[in-house]
């Protein structure tokens, strides 16, 4: 049984490193299980990472899939970073319009509270607002990635580290006590790691500034109902609502969750 399936990509110089770290130093069978961590899968696939929208009618017994996957920005900075996927409007990278893939709170609590500690030299830690595909799988998906340039997507080290901080959250990830789904601030929300990182509190999806105009009553839906964990608050960051704080503060009352201003 594949409990946990970790998906790489051929196409993806990152996700190669990660899978081949998977293979050579954790007992994993190219495209099979490992020994060692009983109820995980390793898959490769040809095909970009942000489009395989049928992995759960080849790993039907799934619980959950993890994106092994490069980061890249144009700072270049070194970065790891994690984010569950979806589109809050058009869809440039994958998935569909409009959907939100259904998210891990715990998990992604568990992996980037487990990456923060690993302290892996000269790299920063953050997660990342929820953005691009897949979105139509029926499990949860959690993309963990390594960036930001061609030097990082190749270091072993990093790639080390993202491994055994993946293995560890999956074998000890515990629901979250709290879990919000957030609006607000930017693409690399400081306000909301950090609320990760020093509260109980676990997200579902995360809508930067970037997509308020698409925040409407059946986006906000979405994304309390796409989460494997019972949403019980809205996390606003009033700061980073701009023109749209009025609108969503009061349709984030709506919900009868508990609001929460950061």
């Amino acid at each position: 049984m594949s409990r946990y399936v970790l998906v790489a990509s051929t196409q993806d110089l990152a996700g190669i490193t990660i899978y081949d770290y998977l293979k050579n130093e954790e007992g994993f069978a190219p495209d099979g299980d490992s020994p060692k961590h009983r109820g995980m899968t390793l898959h490769m696939t040809e095909e970009s990472l942000l489009t395989l929208e049928d992995l759960d009618e080849v790993y039907r017994d799934a619980l959950a899939f993890v994106f092994l996957s490069k980061h890249r920005s144009d700072s270049g900075i070194p970065t790891l970073t994690c984010h569950c996927t979806g589109n809050f409007s058009d869809a440039p990278f994958g998935g569909n319009p409009g959907e939100i893939a259904i998210a891990w709170p715990g998990l992604q609590k568990a992996y980037l509270k487990a990456i923060t500690r690993a302290k892996v030299p000269g790299y920063d830690v953050i997660i990342e607002a929820t953005h691009h595909g897949p979105t139509s799988l029926g499990k949860p998906v959690l993309f963990v990635e390594l960036g930001s340039s061609e030097k990082e997507w190749a270091n072993k080290t990093a790639a080390s580290a993202m491994c055994r901080c993946i293995l560890s959250a999956l074998q000890n990830v515990q629901p979250c006590k709290k879990v919000g789904v957030a609006i607000g601030g930017t693409h690399y929300p400081t306000k909301f790691n950090k609320l990760l990182l020093e509260s109980e509190f676990g997200l579902a999806a995360v809508a930067s500034k970037h997509n308020l105009g698409a925040i409407d009553e059946p986006m906000l839906g979405q994304m309390i109902k796409k989460s494997s964990e019972r949403v019980t608050h809205v996390v606003l960051d009033p700061k980073g609502l701009g023109s749209h704080k009025d609108r969503i503060t009061k349709m984030a009352e709506k919900t009868g969750l508990e609001v929460m201003k950061v």
